[in-house]
């Protein structure tokens, strides 16, 4: 019986101090509030101390990515072929691919032995997903491939 009532007990201290802090931090979220909405009122700045070498940094950065020739991404294959006249075929199936898809670029690669012609420039495989269910009916060999892609425009 003691027990029982000593537990009750630490409960009611317990759950008696978790009320306590609660309140004070709602105080303490209205002192907040009204700053936050004083300091909305009157015009400011903001002055920023940092180191010089950051933005030396910095444009070596930039720097950096203007001279590199692409991120990585995602493209879709739509050929691929080794062999005699495989170059030639290449070429046909980029140019059917612009006629069928106008605005959408072609990019006819070779890595030994095969001719490639991969399609879009998507930073992410979801993207280059979806674009391939659009094409899939003209080209119902096509796949998703990690590759090195252009630099989407920022708008």
């Amino acid at each position: 019986m003691k027990i029982g009532v000593l537990a009750v007990s630490v409960l009611f201290l317990l759950f008696a101090s978790d009320t306590k802090a609660q309140e004070y931090a709602y105080q303490k979220l209205i002192k907040m509030d009204s700053i936050s909405h004083i300091q909305q009122n009157n015009d400011g700045y903001v002055e920023i101390f940092q180191d010089s070498r950051i933005d030396s940094i910095v444009k070596m950065h930039v720097n950096y990515n203007k001279h590199q020739n692409g991120i990585m991404g995602y493209r879709v294959q739509v050929f691929f072929d080794a062999g005699n006249n495989s170059l030639d075929r290449a070429n046909k199936v980029a140019e059917e691919f612009q006629l069928l898809f106008p605005g959408d670029t072609a990019y006819i690669s070779f890595s030994e032995p095969y001719y490639k012609v991969r399609v879009g420039d998507f930073r992410m495989r979801i993207e280059a997903e979806g674009y391939m269910q659009k094409i899939l009916g003209d080209y119902p060999n096509a796949f998703v491939i990690k590759d090195k892609i252009h630099f989407p425009e920022l708008y």
